[in-house]
């Protein structure tokens, strides 16, 4: 295992150990350490990847450190809308790295996808006014880089299952999944925030949310450095 992933191993599970713990102080040391891990394993690999694809992702990366930061205290309106700020400067750059690989949107990813942020739009808009326009914005980037991640093209020769392909060895095989649970983690951000009210519920399921970031990062970086 190399050091980069030891260190994003740790850091992502003390991250969620974190949050559902309620101590923030270890999410203070930790989190921050996400993302710079896998940038550490993009400057390993940027000699196997396109310079602009290779600065396309740390771009990213230095902005979902900037977001994880601000993320540390969901519950904070202006920390969530600077978090999902930071994000959406890293899902562009996301998006643009799959594009120049050749990701098209297929009808099998976008319907589904845009149902979907049409009904947060409107459950955002309707009960949390103060955050839905970034909220939604954000969403809307979100789902540029999920349904371009879907697109099985990207992993030629794997099987494909309702229109996305089934993770194998060949990294490229990753990036639908991470697209999804990206989709996933950040949809239950906005369920935790509009309905979810008990201090238990509302820790579980930050670290349901955390866990399932982390792995969405990890697949989409490694699919993006893929070759």
């Amino acid at each position: 295992m190399k050091v980069e992933h030891a260190v994003f191993i740790g850091a992502s599970a003390a991250t969620v150990v974190g949050a559902v713990t309620g101590n923030e102080r270890l999410q203070q040391i930790a989190k921050p350490l996400i993302a710079p891990a896998l940038a550490v394993r993009v400057l390993r690999g940027r000699a196997d990847v396109d310079k602009v694809d290779a600065g396309l992702l740390l771009a990213g990366l230095a902005a979902a450190t900037v977001g994880d930061v601000f993320m540390i205290d969901p519950d904070d309106d202006q920390r969530l809308i600077r978090g999902a700020s930071s994000f959406a400067v890293m899902q562009a750059g996301y998006s643009t790295v799959l594009a120049r690989r050749g990701a098209r949107p297929t009808a099998a990813a976008l319907v589904p996808r845009l149902l979907g942020w049409l009904g947060a739009a409107g459950l955002l808009r309707a009960r949390a006014a103060a955050v839905a326009p970034t909220l939604t914005g954000y969403g809307a980037v979100l789902g540029t880089t999920s349904t371009l991640s879907a697109d099985p093209a990207l992993a030629p020769g794997a099987r494909v299952v309702a229109g996305m392909a089934v993770p194998n060895r060949d990294r490229r095989s990753w990036l639908g999944l991470g697209g999804l649970l990206f989709t996933g983690s950040d949809a239950l951000i906005v369920v935790r925030r509009l309905f979810i009210r008990g201090e238990t519920g509302r820790r579980a399921s930050e670290g349901v949310i955390l866990g399932s970031y982390a792995a969405a990062q990890l697949l989409l970086v490694e699919g993006m450095l893929a070759k």
